[in-house]
């Protein structure tokens, strides 16, 4: 699939939105209207080699996909790579780009994936690039929201799939 490209201008200064989107733990908190079953796949959720399995639930074939950073240079620029599909066949990335703009933020997210099989490539042909782009806009609304409100309950965060600080190797510690 060729990029999807969406971008914002976020009233908040660049390190602190880039904190929060290197936490994988926080994409509950705004991508949620089309992630489903967000897990982390390690204890720490922040840096490089933090990740996350979830169910893209698009109108036509709802995918599985697990996504890792594999590059960060805060508060610049985010990677990550991902395996998409049945298998994992088709590869997918997402950049995250921060630039400040006159005490803002401006956020550009660049996704595109690279079908492995001919199939995966025409399911993605039966409109996954207009639904992403939209679900993609949603998302840094809301994104927008979270800095630029105030908000009285506390933000969603995901779990480790399995994992109960109760029974962590000292018993009640913090991840």
């Amino acid at each position: 699939m060729r990029p999807v490209e969406s971008r914002i201008l976020i009233s908040a200064p660049r390190a602190e939105v880039f904190g929060f989107i290197a936490d994988i733990s926080n994409r509950v908190a705004w991508m949620d209207h089309f992630l489903e079953d967000f897990r982390l796949t390690r204890v720490n959720p922040v840096g490089v080699g933090a990740g996350a399995s979830f169910v893209v639930d698009s109108p036509i074939f709802p995918l599985r996909a697990e996504y890792q950073v594999v590059e960060a240079d805060a508060p610049r620029y985010l990677r990550e790579r991902g395996r998409i599909g049945r298998w994992g066949r088709t590869t997918g990335w997402s950049e995250w780009e921060l630039a400040e703009s006159y005490g803002s933020t401006e956020l550009t997210v660049t996704v595109w994936t690279e079908p492995g099989i001919r199939w995966d490539a025409i399911k993605e042909s039966w409109g996954a690039r207009p639904w992403l782009r939209r679900q993609m806009a949603k998302s840094l609304r809301r994104l927008r929201k979270i800095f630029e409100e105030e908000t009285t309950r506390p933000l969603a965060r995901a779990a480790v799939a399995g994992y109960e600080p109760l029974k962590a190797a000292r018993y009640g510690s913090e991840a």
